[in-house]
């Protein structure tokens, strides 16, 4: 998708008039749209700068969470009423050359595995050219995508913006890339959409509980599914459905156990392990790793009493020998 295929109608930008911290349907619309128009946001990073492209961990590890993600709007847009669903088809993106991915010290509780990780780390991205830079040579692919894009709940009140919602929010679908359209329930009228907390790159399952986080603009187009009935957000999309978006040698771990958040966390900690042993990460930046470009699958829950989740990473991320 280029420029020269649509038309921009509005352009929101990420001054504080245009952005909030908490879903809540009582906020004010910033804008309000017709079907078929077409808006440019400006979204700020998830940490609303608390982290930049010179930062240190430091900054990282003492990053206040109260509040955090940004949110550019809300648009409500005309005719749009409970029991529809808002139709965003997402016609480009355009990070600003720098992104960061970071656990947070382990006594917060965050990510897959914050026990085994006591200190904080960071890895601050290069987005200079067509792929993302790490360390020792990898290359990570670039495909941008929202991790937070919803509606307005019917709730009454403020609602926290770190849990994914029947009306969207932070769900941190990596699919939702340009060219895909999102179907996002509507709970208020008007909807009252929002989005930010974009992602250069990530794996399924954002493992260390950042992807490739980075301020970027976000144009969409808004239309309107009558009465479709959605009770959660559905979509349309060309993948990427693996870390390059192409079938090809992957390297994968297996998680086995009862509980299917245990046997993720073991299938991510093999493959934590198998990047320290082949490709001489640290165990942190295997981790970061982990959460920018290994994706998860559940194998299977079917074969009681264990359940079977995979991790997979592409060899083509890694330098030939």
């Amino acid at each position: 998708m280029t420029t020269a295929d649509y038309e921009i109608d509005h352009e929101l930008s990420d001054k504080e008039e245009n952005i909030h911290n908490a879903w809540d349907n009582e906020l004010d619309p910033v804008l309000t749209v017709e079907p078929g128009e077409v808006v440019r946001f400006e979204c700020r990073d998830a940490l609303d700068g608390q982290v930049g492209p010179d930062s240190g961990v430091e900054d990282l590890a003492n990053a206040s969470f109260d509040p955090v993600h940004p949110l550019t709007g809300p648009v409500a847009v005309e005719g749009a009423e409970p029991g529809d669903a808002l139709v965003v088809e997402l016609l480009d993106f355009e990070h600003k050359g720098w992104g960061f991915t970071g656990f947070m010290p382990g006594e917060m509780g965050l990510g897959l595995l914050p026990e085994e990780f006591e200190e904080a780390g960071l890895y601050v991205w290069d987005l200079a050219g067509e792929t993302a830079e790490f360390v020792n040579g990898i290359e990570i692919p670039v495909d941008m995508f929202p991790g937070t894009i919803g509606n307005a709940p019917a709730q009454a009140g403020e609602h926290d913006t770190l849990p994914p919602r029947d009306v969207g929010g932070n769900m941190d679908v990596k699919q939702m890339t340009a060219g895909s359209t999102v179907y996002l329930p509507v709970e208020v009228e008007g909807a009252l959409f929002s989005t930010g907390d974009c992602h250069v790159a990530q794996g399924d399952g954002e493992v260390c509980v950042t992807g490739i986080e980075a301020p970027m603009f976000v144009t969409a187009r808004f239309g309107l599914k009558k009465d479709a009935g959605f009770a959660q957000p559905q979509l349309e999309t060309t993948g990427p459905f693996t870390a390059t978006g192409e079938d090809e040698p992957m390297y994968g771990t297996t998680g086995i156990s009862d509980d299917l958040m245990e046997a993720t966390k073991k299938a991510i900690r093999h493959m934590i392990d198998h990047l320290e042993r082949e490709h001489d990460l640290t165990r942190g930046e295997a981790y970061i790793l982990c959460s920018a470009a290994v994706d998860l699958k559940i194998s299977e829950v079917v074969d009681a009493p264990n359940w079977t989740v995979t991790a997979y990473v592409p060899e083509s991320i890694f330098p030939e020998n």
